[in-house]
């Protein structure tokens, strides 16, 4: 697609903008408002320590707990302040042309196109299933998500393997991955000259406000992204998140929580899907995307009474008539079925009203 075409309004845009306060939150991803109390009491254990400069200790830390975390080694760790940053980093493997796998994410893309690389995208079609033939030969650098952002497609690990070529990078963002038990079809544990594999700790951890995440991957690699970064890239309170919530209790609360949102995404297709809500399935991921006549229509209303979802509109291959909506619990998706339904039978007394006008 050429550059002069794109939106970038579009690949800007991001699920915090549908959500204004007070609002029952189905547009962000987050779980939960606020990190765990015993994480926020780790943070605030440091907070005696900001008058000093992060230390390369603290650095190192976060840096083998990660290792350790995923069976790497800590050369193969670069710490990063929140996944964005990593996408941002990635014009500075200087791909002659990068792939793009959609729908999913926006940001790479935007941080590729702003830098100038070309870029191609490889739009999907239902049921979103990733084909490596699909990808130009000629593509030195492919970038998609896995679960993906906003299908809740898990593609398999050895086809993301599939699309390696001598000279091509793959970047796969998981930042949603540690949300599905055990982690299936991760690639954060292969080592490899040509794997990069993104991870954010926003989502389990509510965290969105702090930053964290890092890339794994081959040293070399690493430093590419890493060269000409600032002194102190990452703060005492980012380094501690990330040291503690990559420590095994952490691990073992997150795929606790992985569970339960496995049992609530179920849950609530069935409770969509009997309200006539097409949801896209099978479904990976702590989102669900769904297709519904006047999407536009029903986030509308669906505001009007104080619930915001996100639109999908600006994800690449899909249109206004499909919406993001995050896993939460019953109760939230009681009032989300409520307006639902509040929100057809608005459409239909519209309807009437037109027909008696004409």
């Amino acid at each position: 697609m050429p550059a002069e075409s794109v939106d970038h309004a579009k690949l800007r845009h991001h699920g915090d903008v549908d959500a204004r306060p007070g609002m029952l939150d189905f547009a962000v991803n987050v779980q939960g408002s606020v990190p765990p109390d015993w994480l926020r009491n780790r943070l605030a254990a440091r907070l005696d320590d900001l008058g000093r400069y992060p230390s390369a200790a603290d650095e190192l830390a976060a840096r083998t707990a990660v290792a350790a975390r995923h069976g790497r080694t800590t050369d193969e760790v670069l710490l990063l302040a929140g996944a964005a940053e990593g996408f941002a980093m990635l014009p500075r493997l200087t791909p002659r042309l990068a792939a793009v796998l959609h729908p999913s994410f926006t940001e790479p893309e935007l941080a590729l196109r702003e830098a100038d690389i070309p870029v191609t995208r490889v739009v999907l079609e239902p049921p979103y299933t990733l084909d490596p033939a699909l990808v130009p030969t000629a593509a030195d650098l492919v970038v998609l998500g896995n679960p993906t952002n906003p299908t809740s497609v898990l593609h398999p690990a050895d086809t993301i393997r599939a699309l390696r070529r001598p000279g091509r990078i793959i970047v796969v963002d998981e930042a949603f991955a540690d949300a599905i038990p055990g982690e299936p079809q991760s690639l954060a544990a292969t080592a490899g000259p040509d794997i990069l594999v993104l991870r954010s700790l926003t989502k389990t951890w509510a965290l969105a406000g702090l930053r964290c995440g890092y890339f794994l991957g081959a040293p070399r690699l690493l430093a590419r992204l890493n060269h000409g970064r600032a002194h102190w890239p990452l703060g005492t309170l980012q380094l501690e998140a990330i040291i503690a919530t990559a420590e095994p209790d952490a691990v073992a609360a997150a795929q606790q929580r992985a569970h339960t949102i496995a049992a609530e995404r179920d849950s609530m297709i069935e409770r969509l899907t009997a309200v006539g809500i097409h949801v896209h399935t099978p479904a990976a991921g702590p989102f669900l995307l769904l297709r519904v006549p006047d999407g536009e229509l029903l986030r509308k209303h669906l505001a009007d009474q104080g619930i915001a979802v996100r639109r999908a509109d600006t994800f690449p291959g899909l249109g206004v008539d499909y919406v993001r909506v995050a896993v939460r619990g019953p109760a939230e998706v009681d009032r989300l079925v409520a307006g639902i339904r509040a929100a057809g039978a608005r459409r239909r007394l519209v309807r009437a009203e037109v027909g008696i006008r004409r």
